[in-house]
Formats: structure tokens, sequence, C-alpha cells
């Protein structure tokens, strides 16, 4: 018998009949990158290419006993928090977690396509800073994401800036955060205004990476879990937390990769193909 030897990451996460976003789609990109998904289920979703319909949340109890057994049986190289679905829920996952300090832990909770009963709620907003960012390696969200999750501790200020929101968060314990989307200066890279967007790696000291890569034509449903997902499966590889700017290198440029071979499986949103180093090109028609 062949002992297990792919790094073993639990990824918590809604389950998304399509797979493009949440638990389904955590474990295809864990798979492109040689590691084994385990899977906490927070949430259940009525959705199709287009749409998230609804979204119920699975019992804290069962998502603490999902997560109990699969640790108690293994040890793992990473884990990675998606969509929470509730208050209980998220302190449930903290209480986890912080039994396991030495493994990274990736933090990626806004997931766009789902309702405004998700992380729109003020509850759900201030546990996750709370009881989560403290415990994070690596934070994902957007600007806007940003902008949501501060007013859980500033109101609306003209003089508060982004650096500002993630020297908070960073005080607070939050290793690095990654900040995606973002409008770049084309007029540096002589591409054209709209075509560019830039992520920025921040850290105790400030701005560690300052990335600008082009906008891919298409809307696409689970770029960002796709980005990371990537992120979490490179650093359970490296099992080294000062590798953390150069994996968010790599997400990112596994990201671009997904992006440019997504697929059409209905009439909605383009899904990324996490899988696409592994499939064979095939000769145009």
């Amino acid at each position: 018998m062949q002992n297990q030897t792919s790094p073993l990451i639990l990824s918590f996460g809604v389950s998304d009949p399509v797979g493009a976003i949440g638990i389904q789609a955590d474990l295809a990109t864990f798979s492109a990158f040689g590691c084994h998904g385990l899977s906490v289920t927070t949430g259940l979703l009525i959705s199709d290419t287009a749409r998230v319909e609804d979204v119920q949340a699975v019992d804290p109890d069962w998502v603490s006993d999902q997560a109990r057994v699969l640790l108690e049986d293994m040890s793992v190289s990473a884990i990675k928090i998606g969509a929470l679905g509730s208050v209980e829920n998220v302190t449930a996952i903290a209480e986890i977690v912080s039994d396991y300090p030495n493994v990274p832990l990736i933090l990626d909770p806004f997931i766009s396509a789902l309702p405004e009963q998700g992380m729109d709620d003020e509850d759900i907003l201030t546990a996750v800073r709370q009881l989560l960012i403290p415990q994070t390696t690596l934070l994902v969200l957007s600007p806007v994401e940003l902008e949501r999750l501060a007013e859980t501790w500033r109101d609306a200020d003209p003089d508060d800036t982004l650096q500002n929101d993630v020297d908070y968060l960073v005080a607070l314990g939050c290793e690095y955060v990654l900040v995606t989307g973002m409008p770049a200066d084309a007029s540096k890279s002589g591409t054209g205004e709209g075509k560019l967007r830039a992520n920025t790696l921040f850290g105790e000291d400030g701005v560690v990476r300052h990335d600008v890569w082009q906008h891919l034509p298409g809307i696409f449903n689970g770029a960002g879990s796709t980005l990371s997902a990537a992120a979490t499966a490179l650093l359970a590889l490296a099992q080294n937390e000062d590798d953390v700017p150069q994996v968010v290198v790599a997400a990112q440029e596994f990201t671009t990769g997904a992006l440019a071979h997504a697929q059409r499986h209905g009439m909605g949103k383009l899904v990324p193909n996490r899988l696409f180093r592994q499939q064979p090109q095939r000769d145009a028609q």
C-alpha cells in the first residue's frame, strides 16, 4: 500500500452545484497543484452559471464536527476559509483554527456572486474581523470588500485611505493582505486605459509587491476564489510563510491561465478552467 504523500489542504466553504466557486472549485485548484483537498461545507447554494438564487447556511455544529473529525485523522499543510454563512459558523471555525496556529491560513470570505445576506451582514463582518483576521496568514479581498470590512471599525471619512485600512488589519495580527482588482495606471505602460488591473500585497512594512496584469475580456464566476485557492496550494507546498510574496506571484500567473482557458458551461458567466495545464491543446478546427 502506498503512503499518502500529497499535501493535504482543508477548505471551509459553500457547496456550489456549478463548481465555479466554493469548495468544489477549491478542490479542483488544489488538484491542479498536486495537493489533496479536504472539505467542510459551510452552506448550500442554489445556483447556475448566471446567478446564485439562494444560500442555506449549515448548522455550526455540523461545520465543527466535519472539521474536527478530519483534523483528528489527518495532518493538513494549509487551511483556506471561503464563504462562512453565519456568525455562528465564524465562531466555530475560529475556535477550530486556533488549535492549529502553525498551519498557514488563507482567508477569502467575500464572494460577489452570493446574495447580500452573506458577507453584507454587519455581525458576520465584525466576527470575521475580531476572530479570524488576527489568525490569518493571507487575507484576499477587493478594494470594495476592504471598504465594506472597514465600516465595522470606522465611519466613512475622506481622510481614510486604503493603506490605513490595511495597516489596521495588519495590526490585528494578519500577516499579509492582498488587495485585488485595483485600476492600474495605464499611462505608465502605454497599453490603454481600462485594460490593466493591479494586485497589491501588503505586509508589516507596507507594500511588499505591486503586480500589474492585463485585464481579460469576459465575465467570470470564480476568478477571486481561484486566486486564493492557488495561493493556498502553493503555501502548502512551500511550507514556509516567508514565501508568501513569491506564492502570490505564482498564484496570479495560474489564475491568469485559468481565466484565459475559461469555459462556458451554460448560458451565464464563464467558469475558470483550473485544470488547463493538464489538458492537451486541441488543434484549431
